[in-house]
């Protein structure tokens, strides 16, 4: 097990090398320049090259590499060019909104998703599985944007139960009431990816109870219950946790439209706003992290596909 945890912890370390250089070429290749969008269009072209000499933007390609891959080894995102701040304090704030969303939908999405894909495939053709299947239908055809908006006007409008955007940090102020805000935009986000965790679940569930194994384990008498946790989810759940997985990370990455919707301060609105602002450092360092959260992500689906599968350790 920990020669296998290894040698998949080397591949992660040239995945986020591969991933940072990538990174850094294609910031190069955006149109635009930063020190004229700041400056704005009464800049003089002495201005402009004076900021780009403060910047290092005036330095060869291979030396501004250089530079920030050495910085990043130790811990140094760069600076951001429109405000001024250093980029790891800038996503350290916004990470805290991010994450917890994520976390929050990610419960969304396994406490519904998971169980309708067992009781699916338990209940094969039945008008239980065709129900389910139709409401996750529903639900990967549903914009989270949208489904949001309804909720908001519904729960927080009408009703008034929760609040409708905006969010304090919990660790600044330690007021766990403050997670209130965040249950609206994961109920949005996790009702729309349960469906495909749903489907896959269902998928592998029905693969898994028609082998062999299965039958002998209910011809021994055993509880169905049993047969299906026990013997059923741990060998269907591989293709699950891949999905989760990624549904995680796209949680935490891609929630821009629901953050905006929500008025929610997360890495998603950071991106929108650095990309409009041409704020280089900013965008490299969203980038990064989101691309080392993926890689990372993946490192931990091997780990755990070597738990659930001991044959995989072998390979």
């Amino acid at each position: 097990m920990l020669g296998f945890v290894l040698r998949r912890g080397f591949g992660m370390l040239i995945s986020l090398l591969l991933v940072l250089t990538i990174t850094f070429v294609l910031m190069q290749l955006i149109p635009g320049d930063p020190a004229s969008v700041l400056l704005g269009a009464n800049a003089t072209p002495e201005q402009i090259a004076d900021l780009k000499t403060t910047w290092g933007l005036d330095r060869p390609i291979s030396t501004q590499f250089f530079y920030y891959l050495t910085n990043f080894l130790r811990g140094d995102l760069g600076q951001s060019l429109y405000y001024n701040q250093p980029v790891l304090g800038m996503l350290a704030a916004r990470a805290e909104t991010s994450l917890l969303l994520g976390a929050l939908s990610l419960l969304v999405v396994v406490g519904i998703g998971i169980p309708a894909g067992i009781v699916a495939a338990v209940r094969r053709n039945s008008w239980t599985d065709r129900s389910l299947l139709l409401v996750a239908l529903a639900g990967a055809s549903i914009p989270s944007f949208w489904l949001g908006l309804m909720l908001m006007d519904l729960v927080a409008g009408i009703l008034g139960w929760l609040p409708s955007s905006g969010y304090t940090s919990v660790l600044r102020t330690g007021n766990l009431g403050n997670l209130k805000n965040l249950v609206l935009p994961a109920l949005a986000l996790g009702f729309v990816n349960a469906a495909l965790v749903a489907r896959t679940a269902r998928s592998s569930m029905l693969d898994v109870l028609q082998v062999d194994y299965i039958t002998t384990a209910r011809a021994k008498g055993l509880r169905e219950s049993r047969v299906v946790v026990r013997h059923g989810l741990r060998n269907a759940a591989i293709p699950v946790v891949t999905v989760v997985s990624f549904v995680f990370a796209s949680l935490v990455s891609g929630a821009v439209v629901t953050e905006t919707v929500f008025s929610l301060p997360g890495i998603g609105s950071l991106i929108v706003e650095s990309v409009l602002k041409r704020d280089y450092p900013v965008i490299q360092g969203v980038m990064l992290v989101v691309a080392a959260l993926y890689v990372i992500l993946n490192f931990l689906t091997d780990v755990a596909y070597a738990v659930l599968d001991p044959r995989i350790r072998a390979r």
